[in-house]
C-alpha cells in the first residue's frame, strides 16, 4: 500500500498547499517523488520520532496538515506521549502513517511487529484510527483524513483491490454477501485476503458466510449491518492484532450494548510469539490461525449443519 499512499499524498499536496510532509529518516526508493514534489514541505527529521510529532503539532497550530511517516512501531510507540499531549488533546490535523502493520516487518522480530496500535490510539482523545484491508482504499482514506482534520493514525499493510460489488456501512465494508449467510466473519485489514482465500476453499458453504471489514475507528454499526447479523449471528473476527483493545473486543462491546444477539463468537488474533521464535508475517500469520487454511477450518467447524 506504500506506492498508493505515496501517489495520494502527491496529488493532496499539489491541491493543498497546507500539506506538510515529515519523515523520521524512512522510505528511501519510495518517496523520493514527494520530496521532488513538495520540496520545502517535505522534511527528513531524522531518527527522532518524538520530536518529529512535537514539530507537527507545531506546524498544525499554524494552520497546516501534517502526515508523520515511519514504520508502524516506530510512529506508535516511540513517540505515543507526544501524539496524546501535544496532538490530540488539542485536536490538531496530524495524521500518523504506520507502514507494516502486525507482523508486517516479519524476520525483523518483535520489535519492528506493531501488534497493540489500535488497543493504543483508537482509545485517545479525538483520534481516527484507519485500517485498509485493500490498495485501492487508501486514496479514498487519505481523502477522508485530511478533510476530517483531525488527529489519525493511518496503519498500512500488503493487499490486493477491493472485491466487487462491496459496500460500505458505516465504519465497515460488506465484501462478500451469503446469499444464505449464517455466519458473519469480520476482518481488520489485510487478513482479509486471507478470508477471502479462504472461502474459496470451502465453496460448499462460501453462499453460508458474509465477510465484513473494519475499516475506521471508533467502530459505528450502522442499522442495515445490524440486519446482516440479526440473520447471521455466529460471528468470527480475524485481526492481526492482540485480543485486549482490538476489533473482536471493541466489536463485542458495541454489539452487547446495541443488544445484538449472538449464537457464537469465535476471535482470531495474533497470539504474539508461542514457540518464542520469529519468521515471515506468513509464518506469524500461521501460528496465529490467521493464515487462509486455518480461517477456511475454523468457519467450518463454527458452521451448523443445514
Amino acid at each position: 500500500m506504500r506506492k498508493e499512499f505515496s501517489s495520494a499524498i502527491e496529488e493532496l499536496a499539489a491541491e493543498d498547499d497546507s500539506i506538510v510532509f515529515i519523515t523520521g529518516d524512512l522510505g528511501y526508493n519510495a518517496l523520493e517523488n514527494l520530496q521532488g514534489k513538495l520540496g520545502k514541505r517535505f522534511i527528513n527529521a531524522g531518527v527522532a520520532e518524538q520530536n518529529m510529532v512535537g514539530v507537527a503539532a507545531g506546524f498544525a497550530h499554524k494552520g497546516y496538515k501534517v502526515f508523520c511517516y515511519s514504520i508502524a512501531p516506530f510512529i506508535v510507540y516511540r513517540c505515543l506521549e507526544q501524539f496524546r499531549n501535544d496532538v490530540c488533546f488539542h485536536n490538531l490535523p496530524v495524521f500518523l502513517v504506520g507502514n507494516g502493520g502486525g507482523y508486517g516487518y516479519g524476520i525483523m522480530g518483535s520489535s519492528h511487529h506493531t501488534l497493540e496500535d489500535i488497543a493504543c490510539l483508537s482509545g485517545l482523545q479525538n483520534a481516527n484510527v484507519w485500517v485498509p484491508a485493500f490498495s485501492d482504499e487508501v486514496g479514498p482514506v487519505i481523502r477522508q483524513i485530511v478533510a476530517d482534520a483531525h488527529p489519525a493514525y493511518l496503519r498500512l499493510g500488503a493487499g490486493k483491490t477491493t472485491p466487487d460489488n462491496s459496500y460500505s456501512s458505516g465504519s465497515f465494508k460488506v465484501i462478500h454477501k451469503g446469499a444464505e449467510a449464517e455466519m458473519t466473519v469480520f476482518a481488520l485489514g489485510p487478513v482479509a485476503n486471507n478470508v477471502m482465500t479462504a472461502l474459496g476453499q470451502i465453496p460448499e458453504i462460501a453462499s453460508k458466510i458474509n465477510v465484513i471489514t473494519a475499516l475506521h475507528f471508533p467502530l459505528k454499526i450502522e442499522n442495515d449491518l445490524m440486519e446482516i447479523l440479526a440473520s447471521a449471528p455466529h460471528i468470527m473476527v480475524a485481526e492481526e492484532h492482540i485480543g485486549t483493545g482490538g476489533l473482536a473486543q471493541q466489536l463485542s462491546v458495541q454489539l452487547l450494548e446495541k443488544g445484538v444477539g449472538i449464537s457464537s463468537f469465535k476471535s482470531l488474533k495474533a497470539e504474539g510469539y508461542p514457540n518464542s521464535r520469529y519468521g515471515s508475517q506468513a509464518y506469524h500469520q500461521k501460528l496465529s490461525g490467521l493464515d487462509a487454511a486455518s480461517i477456511a477450518g475454523y468457519i467450518s467447524q463454527m458452521m451448523i449443519p443445514a
